[in-house]
């Protein structure tokens, strides 16, 4: 025997009412939920890929994990001895040693500021993505004393730069001479050209040899530091702090997480008012499900007197509606569940399909750092914002039901 509750509840939900203007708001109510949910998780799940795809290619060009010195690292065995105890941490596996200094590349009218990084070829491969960032070019065509470069695929782009081709490299610091202060350049030959997916290293950071590095900078074999790639990049936060309990404060050790956390926090942040945005259709929906119930309230006035007189307690009327109103919300946030992950799962053959259709791109890899439109699909996000949809449409329950609870027998059938 089913309960008497929700026996009348469906029994008002399947009837056809009177009022056809009545179900029309409950059926809008329904399918607000069910559009605020569905765009919720399609959007937030978007939004997951977008962080995932920029933490990835951020990731692929610096490194999981930065160990540096208050001065310069030596050369010699000490860049190994650091990378050896930094292997014995567990989640590590590689470790590189590298060159970081400022430049200049010049070649006729066109100059553009860089950031040099000097890298061992060999070593390099193990803590970023470069080799399979190459376009043209690799890795092992940066030989020591041959004063090779790679760089980005928009330095090359508005510099007029191909494979050969020569270029000038200028150090901030100059020499002095008898003539006075001159800066010191070298000619350098292109080499490589990388996409990093991302404007800012494609048109600001080049690679060479460490050894031509520290010749033309004069840093006499020291290092900048080194770069650690670890299995979790996850983990960076307690993998560097175990790190500088095992190094001691002679060494300073930094990971990604505090060098981009502005960039990251700023997609978090915009990430919660896209979620408080598109939650508050919802809210709006919730709130049709408190005037279809009101009004519902309104037109079974006699029905509720009926039932009190037959020995119906208000509690029993108060659930009647309420259970109503729930089905009502679990119904728009089933269907939105279930529209919101369908979405979420193909939305990037959706947008590519609708590209094709009406011969556009929406997002031009010339404006845009990511040309596409990822979606990562969190089942806990779905668990939350279906829960949040759930207890909205709970609430907007309980008014309509206390009100319907608070009808005096007496008074709704004297003009029955």
């Amino acid at each position: 025997m089913r309960p008497f509750e929700l026996f009348i509840s469906l029994r008002y939900l399947r009837t056809k009412r009177r009022n056809g203007f009545l179900s029309l708001i409950t059926v809008i109510s329904a399918l607000g939920i069910a559009l605020g949910v569905a765009a919720l998780i399609t959007v937030i799940s978007v939004m997951n890929g977008f962080q995932s795809e920029l933490r990835d290619r951020i990731l692929g060009v610096t490194s999981h994990v930065v160990v540096s010195s208050y001065q310069d690292l030596e050369g010699g065995d000490t860049w190994r001895q650091v990378v050896d105890t930094a292997a014995r941490v567990p989640g590590v596996e590689a470790g590189a040693p590298y060159v970081r200094e400022q430049g200049m590349l010049t070649r006729g009218s066109a100059v553009s500021g860089v950031l040099v990084r000097g890298i061992l070829p060999d070593w390099e491969e193990g803590v970023s993505d470069l080799a399979g960032n190459m376009q043209r070019g690799s890795l092992e065509d940066l030989q020591p004393g041959a004063y090779g470069v790679i760089v980005g695929k928009t330095v090359a782009r508005n510099m007029g730069l191909d494979i050969g081709d020569p270029i000038t490299l200028v150090a901030p610091s100059g020499q002095s001479t008898p003539a006075g202060m001159l800066p010191r350049l070298k000619r350098f030959t292109v080499v490589g050209v990388f996409d990093a997916g991302m404007y800012e290293y494609n048109s600001g950071l080049v690679y060479a040899h460490v050894e031509d590095v520290q010749k033309l900078y004069r840093l006499d074999g020291r290092f900048s530091g080194i770069r650690l790639r670890l299995a979790e990049p996850m983990d960076a936060p307690q993998v560097a702090e175990r790190l500088r309990e095992d190094l001691g404060g002679s060494y300073f050790v930094r990971d990604w997480t505090q060098r981009n956390r502005n960039f990251f926090q700023a997609l978090h942040t915009e990430k919660v008012v896209m979620f408080v945005i598109l939650f508050l259709i919802v809210m709006v929906a919730a709130f049709n499900i408190v005037s279809s119930l009101v009004m519902l309230v309104n037109e079974k006035r006699g029905d509720i007197a009926i039932l009190r007189t037959l020995g119906a307690s208000p509690g029993n009327v108060t659930a009647i509606f309420m259970i109503q109103g729930t089905i009502i919300g679990l119904f728009g946030v089933l269907l939105g569940g279930a529209s919101g992950v369908a979405l979420a799962l193909n939305v990037e053959g959706l947008v590519a399909g609708l590209e094709q259709l009406f011969q556009t791109q929406f997002l031009p890899g010339d404006v845009y750092s990511v040309s596409r439109l990822p979606s990562e699909l969190y089942w806990a996000d779905v668990a939350w914002i279906t829960g949040a949809g759930l207890v909205m449409s709970f609430l907007a329950t309980i008014y309509p039901a206390r009100s319907a609870a608070r009808t005096d027998p007496v008074e709704a059938l004297r003009y029955e």
